[in-house]
């Protein structure tokens, strides 16, 4: 168990070529889920859980580690499940989402997985759990299931998606009235945040569960008139996306003629720790952690119909 939790600590800046790492870990049954690399700080052994009062029911408790008070979220009552009851076999995966740091309370941790994007599927319609889950992959002839982490936080800690009073749209309506703000995210409660943010901006908003699908959107409303920022003026990308992930989909834009010039805002859970060169790379033209609604309105501001 040691040389997981020591490779956990070792591989968190795989980043770019449609790849990803996830840590395997199960719950409270023999299903077993993932969650990338790298977002996961450490791996530990549950510690004590101190119970505070007028905490979430979700929240099992708070973890002091490393000179942090950390909230530990139970993933298994999270997405409808049993709690996980021996804390003193469980483990607790550290992860920073959406510019905080929180603990996962799980049942075991197996091992690390290396695989593509193009892998990592959208998740099956109809099961139970169907609405808890962003994506999910195949290994060695089993499903392995993949958490909407941003829906499980969101349920018990909702983020404010509306900007500031303050704030003032400043959009050429007229020039642009035509084109639309594009979004690509694989989880719902994303997509929905991000909307409601962008809404502020006065301009039509589409979206899509994932890079793959945004691309081919995107080459559909090229082909209408042979440059896509005619329809479009902006595209707010995830990083993490079934099928394509964002790098991946940015560097598609930039190397494909009539999608060249539309001007890409990446926008994601990975903060703090975020590859400044792969950005770079890809040829993204700005990156913003999540979430922050005034942040995210000025970024799109900022390039919308900036030429």
């Amino acid at each position: 168990m040691s040389g997981i939790l020591d490779s956990v600590n070792q591989r968190t800046q795989l980043v770019g070529q449609n790849r990803l790492e996830l840590l395997l870990f199960k719950l409270n049954s023999r299903q077993r889920f993932g969650i990338n690399v790298f977002k996961v700080r450490e791996v530990l052994q549950c510690p004590p859980l101190t119970s505070m009062p007028k905490l979430n029911a979700l929240v099992r408790g708070v973890a002091h580690i490393r000179g942090q008070t950390i909230s530990v979220i139970d993933l298994s009552m999270a997405t409808g499940g049993k709690p996980i009851e021996d804390l003193k076999t469980a483990f607790i995966i550290i992860a920073e989402y959406n510019r905080s740091v929180q603990g996962f309370l799980v049942g075991s941790v197996e091992r690390i997985i290396n695989t593509n994007w193009d892998a990592i599927m959208p998740p099956p319609q109809g099961t139970g759990r169907a609405s808890y889950l962003t994506a999910v992959t195949e290994v060695e002839n089993e499903l392995i299931e993949i958490l909407d982490v941003e829906k499980i936080l969101n349920e018990i800690s909702p983020l404010n998606t509306e900007v500031s009073e303050g704030f003032s749209a400043d959009i050429d309506k007229e020039k642009n009235k035509d084109k639309i703000i594009f979004i690509a995210d694989d989880s719902s409660v994303a997509r929905n945040q991000v909307k409601k943010a962008l809404t502020a901006l006065g301009m039509e908003i589409e979206a899509a569960k994932n890079g793959l699908e945004a691309l081919n959107r995107l080459k559909e409303l090229a082909a209408e008139t042979g440059d896509v920022t005619d329809k479009v003026g902006v595209l707010v990308s995830d990083i993490e996306m079934p099928e394509m992930d964002g790098y991946t989909l940015t560097a598609e834009i930039k190397n494909t003629p009539e999608l060249e010039k539309l001007h890409v805002v990446l926008h994601t859970s990975l903060s703090g720790v975020f590859n400044q060169a792969m950005v770079k790379k890809v040829g993204a033209d700005d990156f913003i952690a999540k979430f922050h609604p005034d942040e995210l309105a000025n970024a799109v501001q900022k390039w919308f119909g900036n030429d």
